[in-house]
């Protein structure tokens, strides 16, 4: 069995993320091996299949999913040099059946932010499915703290990738400190999308945005855009935090403090939901020149990240 890894990023990404096609077919077009070529490598191993078929699942046509099929795309783990289970997980997950879905594996929102009800509402006002059919593959995320200790701003520089055809927009959240008025947060498109509808809930401190973009992806393009949200009318902040749904993808979030109000301590922090204990903790050290901390996963897993400080 191949023990190789990945050479390329994007292939090590669509490896952890799927979907199936394309991280077959990213791995075909890095070898450099035509159908032809693969489908007489994978006879000599005894797996007799046609190219259509290879074409067809590459292309996202069709889905092996039958026993005789699971065992060829094994194989073709072989053939392409790939890590053992690196295609086959993204068909079946560990002990369990086939996945039917394109996408990551998805932990539901309501368990990441709270008051879930709050965000079901904006939801329903929008008529947005709570999956929008776009997974995160790269975020960027500063975060500037004012002088006053609260929350000035935050912005994002977006990577998504789209798991089903037609996906237009995206749905950005943002859930302002105690006492936040989402008449007052103001909501920026900086780049690749225009504004669209935004709605808030007074009492949660809760605004959602639609971001549009010019055009539809397919299932398997990729998109990116920037965006902010400006909101300084909530009270002093001592933490932030994000929510994952879906498995993978690199995350980057930066804390940047006013000179005027530096905190004593800052940490880093991980949850499995947002009732759960934090766990993970790392104490991050404040830049001098900069005043900034950060923190960088590489691989996210469904649940919640964040960055804690004390005033002292």
């Amino acid at each position: 069995m191949a023990q190789n890894t990945p050479r390329s990023a994007e292939l090590a990404q669509l490896l952890r993320t799927g979907p199936f096609h394309l991280a077959l077919r990213s791995a075909l077009t890095e070898r450099g091996l035509a159908l032809t070529r693969v489908q007489h490598k994978l006879a000599q191993r005894g797996i007799t299949i046609g190219v259509t078929s290879l074409s067809y699942w590459q292309q996202g046509a069709r889905r092996p999913q039958r026993p005789e099929s699971l065992r060829a795309v094994r194989a073709l783990e072989d053939v392409l040099d790939l890590p053992a289970y690196s295609l086959h997980r993204l068909l079946v997950p560990e002990g369990g059946a086939p996945i039917e879905a394109e996408r990551p594996p998805a932990r539901a929102y309501r368990s990441l932010i709270a008051p879930a009800t709050a965000l079901q509402q904006l939801f329903a006002e929008l008529e947005a499915p709570v999956d929008g059919g776009l997974h995160t593959v790269g975020h960027h995320e500063r975060v500037r703290i004012g002088p006053e200790r609260r929350l000035l701003a935050r912005e994002s520089l977006q990577v998504v990738r789209a798991h089903r055809d037609g996906v237009d927009r995206y749905v950005a959240i943002h859930r302002g400190e105690a006492g936040c008025d989402p008449s007052r947060v103001r909501v920026r498109a900086a780049e690749n999308c225009r504004l669209g509808r935004v709605r808030g809930h007074a009492e949660a401190g809760v605004v959602v945005a639609e971001l549009l973009f010019d055009a539809r992806l397919r299932a398997g393009d990729t998109h990116v855009f920037g965006y902010a949200f400006e909101d300084d009318s909530g009270g002093p902040s001592a933490e932030y935090l994000r929510g994952f749904s879906f498995a993978g993808g690199q995350y980057v979030l930066q804390v940047c403090f006013d000179e005027a109000a530096l905190p004593v301590r800052c940490t880093r922090f991980a949850q499995t939901s947002a009732g759960a204990p934090r766990s993970g903790r790392q104490e991050l050290t404040l830049s001098g020149r900069h005043r900034a901390v950060h923190l960088v996963e590489q691989g996210v897993r469904p649940g919640i990240l964040g960055i804690a400080w004390d005033w002292g």
